[in-house]
Order: structure tokens, then C-alpha cells, then sequence
């Protein structure tokens, strides 16, 4: 094993520190097999919760907590996030073990759980120095990471007792009046009103939903590969977002991050996942190797794709929204609506070839 390769956690960011003396407290209590005191580490990127690496004397673990000055409610709720990885874990292995959660704020300053650290390789927006991929390599592990992504939508979420973890049926229907009441919202003077892209979603919603478990931001930079075998996906993480959907939808909310080879300088610009490297599907490709796989028509994949853009664009603009309005000083922000524009033009651009 090339251990440069395995991704590791960097400094804490100032001002995220944790307290560690009741963190410790609490940990040789609550967490079996843990000794000394932990290093702490945080691992970088993400704008949403706060993941810390523990190093102990024997062992690591991997610390969440969300962010300062929000309540452990919707997309922050820790309990959730723990108790779904928890039982989904007994029939879908790739997810981390959960080794122990509490919501006594009294700790750190907010609820948190632990859980299992893997050691392996995640492909940020480039492969880490090192790491050697041929362009058959590359195309297995693009299959392997769609396989994850089946063998998860595949699952039986009733044997499983996950039937709570949302409210399934029309969720269709919720999704694209959320996010079209969220891009509403958000809109500021210099990106496009977007009443074609939303009437066009609305009046072209598929008459069949499958319900199952969808993750929401399945992506390379989700993935923990094997160093040793890179094809080998031993772990998903970021569960924050998982519910019961439709897999198409899923899989289009994927899409919208897969940036290809060919792609123009703008989209190139925006990559954060290593879809470019030889080898790599294309989007096409992988609507075509999915849909193969779950037996299913690839031709009537546009509503799906304009879904996941458009989805793309009303985050990036509830992010631009907070700089526009001077709620965060963040300077990369600042250009995110052209970003929106762009993605706006390609939901355009699918739409119009469906005439």
C-alpha cells in the first residue's frame, strides 16, 4: 500500500476547534477501544457539516458535527444521519459502522456521533500524487462506482426499516416545487427567471415513480476506493441528504456534477471530480450503462438531466444569494451567478432538443 495515496484530514480551521478534555470524557465512555489522548484533525472542503479525524493511540475515528449556529434540524440532524447509516449498514455494507451519538450539546457545543474511519483513496478533482490509474482501471472503477450506486437503489428499505427516512410517493412532485420555490426565492437581478426551465419540469413529469433509497450526492469525492485495488469502492459516505426518491432522480443529481473531457472551458472550470481522466464514461455512457442495468428506457432520460442541472443551479444560487445580501464574505462566491446562468443554458439546451 502507497500510503501518500490514502486521503488524510489537515488543521482545524480556526475558530472549529474541539474542546478536548470532555470530548475525551465522553469518548472513553461512550466509544469502546479507544486509548490516550486524540489528535484532531478536519478534513477540508464541503459547506455543510464539520468532520474531524481522531487519532488515538490504536485506532482512528471519524468525528460529525454540524456547523456553528444552526439547530441539529432537516439537512443538519446528526441523530438522523446516525440512525439511517446505522440500520442501512445491515444491507449495504459500503456504509461506515456507527460507534456511538449523542445530542447532549453540553460535549462540544452541538449533538455529534463517531464513526469508523476507512483508510483508502477518495478521488477529489484530481487523483492524489501517486496514484497510478491505467485507462482500463478507470473504466472499471467507473462501473464499480455506478454498481455502488444500483446495488443502493436496489435495496429493500422496508426489510431494512427505513420506510420512515421519507415520505416516498410523489416525491416527484415535491422535488421540483421545492426547487423551483427555492430558486424563486434566491433569484437576484442577474441570473435568468427560469419559467421556462420550471414549466418545462412541471408539465413533463414522468407518469411512473420508483420509489427506493437515493443518496442525493453520490459522487467520486463520496467514494472511498482501496489503495491497493482501485476498483475496489469500500466506502460511501455523506449521508446527509439520503431519503426515499425516485433512482432516476438520483442519478441525474449525479450527472449534474460529471464533468467529461469534452466539456467546454466553463464546465471544465467547475469540476471537483476526477470524470475527466481517460477512460471516464461519459454522461451518456453512464445514463446508458444504468439504465441497461435496471432494465429500463435511456432514451427518456432529458427530464432527469434537466432536473439535476436545475437542481445544481438553485443551490449554487441560495449560495450566491448570501453574498449578494452580504451574509457571507466568502470572495469565492462572488461570480457563483454566472455559474447559475451556465447551468440554466444547458437545461435550455436539452429542452429545446426535445422538440
Amino acid at each position: 500500500m502507497n500510503k501518500n495515496v490514502i486521503d488524510t484530514a489537515e488543521a482545524v480551521r480556526p475558530g472549529e476547534e474541539l474542546p478536548i478534555e470532555p470530548l475525551k470524557e465522553w469518548l472513553s465512555a461512550n466509544v469502546p477501544n479507544v486509548e490516550g489522548t486524540p489528535k484532531v484533525t478536519q478534513y477540508s472542503g464541503g459547506a455543510s457539516n464539520w468532520t474531524y479525524c481522531l487519532d488515538f493511540e490504536n485506532k482512528s475515528v471519524i468525528l460529525r458535527r454540524p456547523p456553528a449556529g444552526t439547530k441539529a434540524k432537516g439537512a443538519h440532524d446528526m441523530g438522523r444521519e446516525y440512525r439511517l447509516q446505522k440500520a442501512l449498514k445491515t444491507v449495504y455494507p459500503k456504509v461506515p459502522d456507527m460507534l456511538g451519538y449523542t445530542d447532549d450539546e453540553s460535549v462540544i457545543g452541538a449533538e455529534f456521533y463517531i464513526m469508523q474511519k476507512f483508510d483508502g483513496v477518495i478521488p477529489r478533482k484530481n487523483m492524489p500524487r501517486g496514484f497510478e490509474i491505467s485507462p482500463e482501471d478507470t473504466r472499471k472503477l467507473c462501473e464499480s462506482a455506478l454498481d455502488g450506486l444500483i446495488d443502493l437503489h436496489n435495496v429493500d428499505y422496508k426489510a431494512a426499516d427505513l420506510s420512515h427516512i421519507g415520505k416516498g410517493e410523489g416525491y416527484t412532485q415535491r422535488q421540483i416545487s421545492g426547487w423551483t420555490g427555492r430558486y424563486q426565492k434566491a433569484k437576484t437581478w442577474n441570473v435568468p427567471r427560469g419559467r421556462k426551465v420550471t414549466d418545462w419540469l412541471q408539465d413533463n413529469i414522468p407518469s411512473h415513480e420508483k420509489i427506493c433509497i437515493t443518496h442525493n450526492d453520490y459522487r467520486f469525492d463520496n467514494l472511498v476506493l482501496n489503495p491497493n485495488n482501485p476498483q475496489d469502492i469500500i466506502g460511501v459516505l455523506d449521508w446527509e441528504l439520503a431519503t426515499l426518491g425516485d433512482p432516476l432522480m438520483d442519478l441525474g443529481n449525479s450527472l449534474a456534477y460529471w464533468v467529461q473531457a469534452d466539456d467546454d472551458r466553463v464546465a471544465k472550470g467547475t469540476r471537483r471530480q476526477p470524470t475527466h481522466l481517460p477512460g471516464m464514461m461519459t454522461r451518456q455512457e453512464v445514463i446508458e450503462y444504468y439504465c441497461n442495468k435496471q432494465n429500463l428506457r435511456a432514451e427518456d432520460f432529458a427530464f432527469y438531466e434537466v432536473y439535476g442541472l436545475f437542481r445544481l443551479a438553485a443551490i449554487a444560487q441560495q449560495i450566491y444569494y448570501r453574498y449578494h445580501h452580504k451574509q457571507t464574505r466568502n470572495p469565492a462566491y462572488k461570480h457563483i451567478w454566472f455559474f447559475v446562468q451556465y447551468l440554466m443554458h444547458r437545461c435550455r439546451k436539452i429542452i429545446n432538443q426535445q422538440r
